[in-house]
């Protein structure tokens, strides 16, 4: 064992080294699995977001097929192709990292700490693909470019970014730091040279290098899984973390707190109240203090919600097809205030306390959104 790799062992050793969560692709509380996909938002496994303009229509899932040690994945499967990219066209996949957890990595001074990015790649498509580095607090990025040897073969990439002695990263909670996978671009992002340092963020350049198009054939499908981003310019043994860790760590940032999918045909939220006649709430206990206060995301569903209150023998109920934020004042980041909206029938419950329910339906959900 070299003595780079021996030192970097004992200093990972000391504390958590993987700055990547669910690097394992282990959580996906916004379900495994979503067709018809042609736009940039979270989906399948938390905290990789695809960032997709005009290239293609995808399945996005959590996908069991994974290299050795590993369980899970994160898979694109192209189901309408784009041959002919326009300028401006990408799909990548984006990271992000609060500024507020990477300040032990000194950029932006004389002591900047080199990184490095590991991870598991399989595509049925070989060719050069590009992973950068963007400093989004001061506009700075670096690229580099990877080779994908074999088809449909699970191969490690290592690639070693060097530190930054310029850009100081913001101490707070928004997006500092992010990680973007191009596999696929417009000559808006290609045109230029690939960086040999970190540099002003220059659009032509970010992608320069890359040069498949994984969105050409609806043949193509882009698997990802052990993704690490670790101090040091050694690669060490990915670090695994339980599950109910990964989980915690991904509801910071997003939290599903009761979907008619995976629960039962009641799932119980939490206890609520008749605030008047007209309108039910419900108090909502957050299982980690999220990232920040967050946005309720639920969908409408037809009859999808039920509030409960007073007794078993004389409960009043009502049945609504969507819910709403209550008292936006009163949100923190643990707990959070729902309504079933005013104006619902008079059922004479003011005052009547009972519980709330995502009631008889696969597709009502009520999550809470605090994502970079």
């Amino acid at each position: 064992m070299s003595k780079a790799r021996q030192l970097a062992q004992r200093t990972n050793q000391a504390g958590r080294k993987n700055l990547i969560i669910n690097g394992a692709m282990q959580v996906a509380q916004r379900g495994t699995s979503e067709t018809g996909v042609t736009s940039s938002a979270y989906r399948a496994c938390d905290r990789f977001k695809p960032t997709i303009t005009n290239a293609g229509t995808w399945t996005i899932s959590q996908s069991s097929d994974a290299p050795d040690g590993f369980a899970t994945s994160l898979k694109f499967d192209c189901t309408t192709a784009d041959t002919s990219l326009g300028g401006s066209d990408r799909f990548r996949l984006d990271y992000y990292i609060e500024g507020q957890d990477v300040q032990h990595l000194q950029k932006g001074s004389a002591s900047a700490k080199s990184l490095t990015v590991s991870f598991y790649v399989k595509t049925n498509k070989t060719g050069t693909y590009v992973c950068e580095l963007n400093d989004a607090d001061n506009t700075r990025a670096y690229s580099q470019t990877y080779t994908v040897d074999s088809a449909n073969t699970w191969e490690k990439k290592t690639i070693v970014f060097s530190g930054d002695t310029s850009g100081v990263l913001d101490n707070d909670n928004n997006s500092s730091l992010q990680i973007h996978w191009w596999i696929a671009s417009g000559t808006d992002f290609t045109s230029g040279t690939t960086p040999t340092g970190w540099e002003a963020r220059t659009n032509a350049n970010r992608a320069a290098g890359l040069n498949v198009n994984i969105a050409d054939s609806t043949s193509n499908d882009w698997q990802l899984t052990g993704v690490q981003l670790e101090v040091g310019s050694v690669a060490t043994e990915f670090e695994h973390r339980s599950y109910g860790e990964e989980l915690a760590l991904c509801q910071r940032y997003y939290y599903m707190a009761a979907n008619g999918t995976s629960d039962t045909s009641e799932a119980g939220l939490g206890f609520s109240y008749a605030h008047s006649d007209a309108e039910y709430r419900s108090a909502i206990d957050l299982p980690v203090e999220m990232r920040a206060i967050p946005s309720l995301d639920s969908p409408t569903v037809t009859n999808g919600y039920r509030f409960v209150s007073g007794a078993t023998s004389s409960a009043t109920t009502q049945v609504v097809n969507s819910i709403t934020v209550a008292y936006p004042a009163w949100n923190t980041k643990r707990k959070f205030l729902i309504s079933s909206g005013t104006g619902q029938p008079d059922q004479n419950a003011g005052g009547k306390s009972g519980y709330f329910q995502v009631y008889q339906s696969t597709s009502a959900y009520v999550a809470f959104d605090a994502e970079l």
